[in-house]
């Protein structure tokens, strides 16, 4: 009986090890590498490149775009990471180059939703607004104002 017992609570322990160890994998494949994030920025740079010098861009090349857009928006689903925001503004900046405004607007939007305490919400809210998209001005709220809101 003893030994059933001592079986049942080891196997109950190397269980909740392999869930521990699962989640622990799982969590640390959600968030994107410095290395993933490095190589975006290289992507969108020299795609960025390409547009500034009107080189036509390849399937290649839109695919890469697009992978990287699809990487950005599938880390923002699990945890917002303010290194993301200069990638955003930057394929933000190539989509409206391109004249495919509804990306752009999705990632300048991005950055005033989730990143408006940074540098680059002003210049995506200035492309907003050159693009056409009326943009909420944000107001400094008062401690007051503040206050009256709880």
């Amino acid at each position: 009986m003893k030994k059933a017992l001592l079986i049942i609570i080891l196997g109950i322990f190397v269980i909740m090890a392999f869930g521990i160890d699962a989640y622990a994998a799982k969590k640390a494949k959600s968030k994107v590498s410095a290395e993933e994030i490095q190589a975006m920025s290289d992507t969108i740079d020299n795609l960025t490149r390409k547009v500034y010098g009107n080189a036509l861009l390849s399937p290649d090349d839109n695919r890469n775009l697009i992978d990287v857009k699809i990487k950005l928006d599938n880390q923002m689903l699990v945890s917002p990471d303010i290194v993301l925001a200069p990638l955003y503004y930057k394929a933000g900046s190539i989509y409206r180059l391109r004249e495919m405004n509804n990306e752009a607007i999705e990632c300048f939007q991005t950055i005033l939703e989730n990143f408006s305490d940074t540098a680059l919400a002003p210049k995506a809210r200035a492309n907003l607004k050159a693009m056409g998209v009326e943009v909420a001005e944000v107001e400094d709220k008062t401690e007051e104002e503040e206050e009256e809101e709880e």
